[in-house]
């Protein structure tokens, strides 16, 4: 079993000032094997913070980031998977499922986590998986002022992710699990 969280959007100091502190209860080193960031973290604080839970942390450059040395999109591959990173200001138009879905094929990765929408989004779509996180600290997007904070915690276990969405929603943690198990269409 490796645990991967998957979060971004935080536009931490200019939209948000931190994660909500029930988040950041449930975060705590050692839990977690890998990170995966979407971008738009804003300042090396939050990178800073995000390795003090997670020594394994991978990030892709969000349009606001100041770090110029996220790369644009990412794949690494953990357990049977592989996965594909991206920031998602780059896909036209923005959260649009074909056009994350034709990334996907050009990553070539079973599991595609991007971000930008800043609204939690998981599909099982030709044979892959598509998850937005949301935006962790419920920063505002240009799309919509309504954003409830959010994140990702993938559990991997052989052919097997159990992605659990946590949610924060008038003030009470809520969470969701989907369930996709690899096959025999999904990327060897």
């Amino acid at each position: 079993m490796v645990l991967v969280l998957a979060l971004g959007d935080l536009h931490n100091p200019h939209r948000a000032p931190d994660l909500p502190a029930k988040f950041k209860s449930m975060l705590v080193p050692g839990k977690i094997q890998h990170i995966i960031c979407t971008g738009n973290l804003c300042n090396k604080e939050v990178h800073d913070y995000l390795k003090s839970l997670c020594p394994d942390l991978h990030i892709t450059r969000g349009e606001y980031d100041e770090d110029a040395r996220y790369p644009e999109t990412k794949t690494l591959t953990i357990g049977q998977f592989k996965l594909g990173l991206c920031h998602g200001h780059q896909v036209v138009p923005w959260g649009d499922l074909d056009s994350l879905a034709m990334l996907q094929r050009q990553l070539d990765v079973d599991i595609l986590v991007t971000g930008h929408t800043h609204q939690f989004k998981a599909y099982k779509h030709e044979g892959g998986v598509v998850i937005n996180p949301g935006s962790a600290t419920g920063a505002y997007s240009s799309i919509t002022y309504d954003v409830n904070p959010s994140f990702v915690l993938m559990d991997i276990d052989g052919l097997r992710v159990v992605v659990y969405v946590y949610e924060l929603i008038d003030g009470e943690v809520k969470v969701d699990k989907i369930d996709f198990k690899k096959t025999a269409t999904m990327h060897a």
